[in-house]
């Protein structure tokens, strides 16, 4: 692949994630200590783990974590699974398995830059689909609708949202599946903040169980609060596709950690702690950005998020949010994201609320914007 465009979110991680002191745009939950997650090994678990050999792993995953895998589904088993080298790790190679040389692909946007990039950069003929702050981040399938064709490859999207936080509605996800269905068409979903919706009732199905030709792409970085291990996932009822996506990860990683598939398999089997502790700091930390905006509703508004670990706030001071972020990065160490690096119009910026320092970075944050509210008043 040549003239691949630089990777302005990654960059931006490289650049301040291991320099900054405070971040507050972290997309990942709360993390767990190596002894934390072996302490919860039943004994079969344990015995590997103990047992551990340090050579080479099934290119496809270890058989044990491809099933606990397919439990987190309605209607799945192990071999319509495929785990990856982190989420990236399956973008890559399901894009360049799915995708030919003038195919028309349609994106939600914003989004996971690769995402978007990978399609333009493999030729497809692409139709963006952008959200709007003004209809609260929210996908309608008169957008879909207006940009599909009869020879219409694929859509990619991210649910719940990347950087917005919005789901979909259970309508618009039924009349998408029908749509794709009648033209054939794969539907590629990005589900990584999946399992942390604020209100559980309204998590939709996996598009890997909704649809035949779903492809749902999870980790355990996110929801999970596991970005170490590494290990990532397809899923989807084409046991064809999968294969074709695993003969190009023999160009990639090939196979996964040993350690890290045990140390995953492992959380899954206790993910309904995982979960349930990452979820009650989840909603703490939410509580906190619903006073924190109230408190500066002439200086910042927001969609409320809906499920994951992110929101996206508009800064409505006369200041760019570029500048605005490294004069606070560099007067007060603390880190946010602006909506520039998605590309995104307006004065936009994400913050993350998965993590358990949040409510002391938020404070930091705080006093700094008030300077500039004091500032601009005068």
């Amino acid at each position: 692949m040549t003239n691949i465009p630089i990777f302005k979110l990654e960059e931006f991680w490289k650049k301040y994630e291991f320099s900054a002191p405070y971040l507050l745009c972290p997309s990942d939950a709360e993390t767990w200590l190596l002894k934390d997650i072996v302490a919860m090994a039943d004994p079969e678990s344990k015995s590997l783990w103990d047992n551990l050999s340090l050579g080479y792993t099934e290119s496809p995953g270890l058989p044990a974590l491809r099933k606990e895998i397919s439990q987190l589904y309605d209607s799945l088993e192990a071999d319509h699974i495929l785990t990856t080298a982190g989420a990236e790790e399956g973008i890559y190679c399901a894009m360049h398995s799915l995708i030919a040389q003038g195919d028309h692909v349609v994106i939600v946007s914003p989004s996971y830059q690769s995402l978007e990039t990978l399609p333009q950069v493999l030729g497809a003929k692409i139709s963006f689909i952008h959200l709007q702050s003004a209809n609260q981040w929210k996908l309608s399938f008169d957008q879909i609708q207006s940009v599909w064709r009869t020879t219409t490859k694929l859509l990619i999207l991210v649910c719940p949202h990347n950087p917005s936080g919005t789901l979909i509605e259970p309508d618009v996800y039924e009349k998408m599946i029908a749509l794709a269905r009648k033209t054939g068409a794969y539907i590629f979903c990005d589900e990584v903040y999946r399992f942390l919706e604020l209100d559980e009732t309204k998590r939709l199905p996996a598009i890997a169980d909704g649809y035949e030709r779903g492809i749902s792409l999870n980790v355990m970085t996110k929801s999970f609060g596991l970005p170490g291990l590494r290990i990532g996932w397809l899923a989807s009822r084409d046991v064809d596709l999968l294969q074709k996506v695993n003969s190009y990860k023999m160009y990639t990683s090939i196979c996964n950690s040993a350690p890290s598939e045990i140390l995953a398999l492992i959380a899954l089997k206790s993910k309904e702690s995982i979960l349930k502790r990452n979820r009650e700091i989840v909603l703490q930390n939410v509580k906190l950005l619903d006073e924190f905006v109230k408190r500066h509703s002439d200086s910042i508004r927001w969609v409320r998020p809906e499920g994951g670990t992110i929101a996206f706030l508009e800064l409505l001071l006369p200041i760019s949010i570029d500048e605005f972020t490294e004069q606070l990065v560099e007067k007060a160490g603390v880190l946010i994201m602006p909506g520039t690096i998605f590309d995104c119009p307006g004065n936009f910026f994400r913050v993350g609320y998965g993590r358990r320092n949040m409510p002391d970075v938020l404070n930091r944050f705080e006093q700094f914007l008030i300077t500039y509210e004091n500032l601009y008043k005068k």
